[in-house]
């Protein structure tokens, strides 16, 4: 069974884990290091500014998301789903928990890699559309970054 949580520093291991792995599928392609490197101490200051939840499998947490609303806008970061556990909906279901807890965010924003046609698969569905191009930017890899503007948020 599916649950999706606030995280509590006791997942702060588990989620530094995930990321490892999750990004770490993309080191051929791009240069992941600033994800797959990230320390205990990164993510306890990160966890001061922002959102993040957890999605837990039955009872072990496979997933995790960053969020924080500036300006009216949700920025949402780092989605990241345990390997062995993708394509069973957790990456939608943290997604989907962002808009119900974006309170006051006129906009959802997200980037992700051009080259993971997985990932923008998922914003695709989920109701996101391209809204920009990020050529040679972040580590100098190609982005595509996708917004929603929900009604009623």
């Amino acid at each position: 069974m599916l649950t999706v949580r606030p995280a509590m520093e006791k997942d702060f291991d588990s989620i530094l884990e995930i990321q490892r792995e999750a990004f770490g599928e993309y080191a051929g392609l791009y240069a992941t290091s600033a994800w797959t490197t990230e320390t205990l101490d990164d993510l306890k200051r990160d966890a001061q500014e922002k959102k993040i939840l957890v999605a837990e499998w039955e009872g072990t947490v496979v997933g995790s998301v960053r969020f924080w609303v500036v300006g009216g806008v949700c920025v949402i970061r780092l989605l990241s789903v345990k390997p062995s556990h993708q394509g069973r909906g957790i990456g939608q279901a943290l997604m989907r928990e962002i808009e119900q807890r974006a309170t006051g965010a006129h906009k959802l924003y997200v980037c992700t890699m051009l080259r993971t046609s997985r990932n923008v698969h998922l914003f695709l569905k989920l109701g996101y559309r391209p809204e920009s191009l990020l050529p040679n930017h972040y580590n100098r890899m190609d982005m595509i970054c996708f917004a929603k503007y929900p009604q009623g948020l």
